[in-house]
């Protein structure tokens, strides 16, 4: 019996690999997704503009979370332990008076 090639070729256009820089991400969800907006805020300006959303199923989601837990795991044994604000779980306050969602 022939084996069947699993593989998934992705492609990464020159445009989407030069990336979105973020440093801040609003989560929101529902009972079917949950919607990641990706947002730059610079020193002094008074707003902020989301540069990129990501909606995912709540199964996608929690699959991100693990390989985000397991590539932060990772990255810290080689560079040593990312420093978090406080001892409870990282949920950094918004800066500069932005409300709503949970970062």
């Amino acid at each position: 019996m022939e084996e069947k090639n699993n593989q998934l070729n992705i492609e990464l256009s020159a445009e989407v690999a030069e990336g979105i820089y973020s440093n801040l991400a609003v989560i929101s969800h529902s009972s079917s997704e949950f919607v990641i907006d990706f947002i730059r805020i610079m020193p002094g300006a008074p707003k902020a503009n989301v540069k990129s959303r990501i909606i995912l199923t709540p199964e996608h989601a929690k699959r991100l979370m693990i390989a985000l837990q397991d590539n932060i795991s990772k990255f810290e044994h080689h560079n040593g332990k990312i420093n978090t604000p406080g001892n409870g779980p990282v949920t950094p306050p918004i800066p500069m008076g932005f409300g709503g969602g949970e970062a």
